[in-house]
């Protein structure tokens, strides 16, 4: 499961979610002028309250999120998983509605004591909880807002370019290494020079008229891609395919957002890009991609 690919909107699903938990240990009822030693049972003391609402809520929350999280989607008869959250998503919110208008149940008219019986806090928390939940699962995958990275990737650091080595310097492969204050081709302190030429002074600076030595060349990138082109780092802001280079129309890995992909070419409208365990494909939907 990767926990990056979830969205804005999964976050609101389980706030909503958390909120109708909490309101599940919350009076069920409200009753007028009740004192204060009155035992108001809470969501828990209703079973089609506990089923309809509280517990089809939860799982409904629970099944969009681990469809979300999921790197493949899971289907059941046919249906993703997701989809099944949804729906038990809408029906919660709806029960809820139900028991919003007729706390009572089937004790409306016996007795007249239901005159006086109402809708309790943790009735109308609950209906707040299941509507937002279930608006948040539908509108998703519709609403841009919604769809952006519930946690935010970590920038990294600029890459080298594609294909080029580091530059010479010190402590870097085939860099020629230097004396402490010295030139190139010069002995350091304390080394005697050469035959008939003068040892360098301080700080190891040539003579007036000594030629100045040329400094050693950095090793040569190799061929860059054709193109200005400039690999990058990316993120997607939604589950996409990568297909393969030679054109098959199989996906060979998902791009997921949250996680931080390589741009190594680019074909046209297309991006050649590179993921964690090396595998290249090509990135055909490249809108609202973030750049690195």
């Amino acid at each position: 499961m990767n926990i990056r690919s979830l969205t804005r909107g999964d976050g609101v699903v389980i706030g909503a979610a958390v909120l109708l938990f909490i309101a599940s240990f919350l009076d069920i009822y409200a009753l007028d002028d009740a004192p204060d030693s009155a035992e108001i049972p809470s969501l828990w003391g209703s079973g089609p309250v506990v089923l309809g609402v509280v517990l089809a809520g939860v799982i409904g929350a629970a099944l969009v999120i681990v469809a979300r999280a999921l790197p493949q989607p899971k289907k059941v008869a046919g249906l993703d998983l997701g989809q099944f959250g949804v729906a038990f998503t809408v029906f919660a919110a709806w029960s809820a509605l139900g028991n919003i208008f007729d706390p009572a149940g089937a004790f409306d008219g016996d007795g007249g004591f239901t005159n006086d019986l109402g809708a309790g806090i943790g009735l109308i928390l609950a209906l707040v909880a299941t509507l937002v939940m279930a608006a948040a699962a539908i509108a998703t995958p519709l609403v841009p807002a919604l769809k952006g990275s519930l946690i935010p990737a970590a920038r990294p650091a600029a890459p080298q370019p594609y294909g080029g080595q580091p530059q010479g310097g010190y402590g870097y492969p085939g860099a020629q290494q230097q004396p402490y204050g010295g030139q190139p081709g010069q002995p350091g302190p304390g080394q005697p020079g050469q035959p008939g030429q003068p040892g360098p002074s301080f700080g190891g600076q040539p003579q007036p008229g000594q030629p100045q030595p040329q400094a050693p060349q950095p090793q040569q990138a190799q061929a860059q891609p054709a193109g200005d082109f400039s690999p990058f780092w990316f993120a997607v802001p939604v589950p996409r395919p990568l297909f393969a280079e030679d054109g098959s129309p199989t996906p060979i890995a998902e791009l997921a957002p949250g996680t931080w992909y390589l741009a190594v070419e680019q074909r046209g409208a297309n991006l050649v890009a590179q993921t964690q365990d090396g595998r290249r494909g090509v990135l055909q939907d490249t809108s609202g991609i973030q750049r690195g």
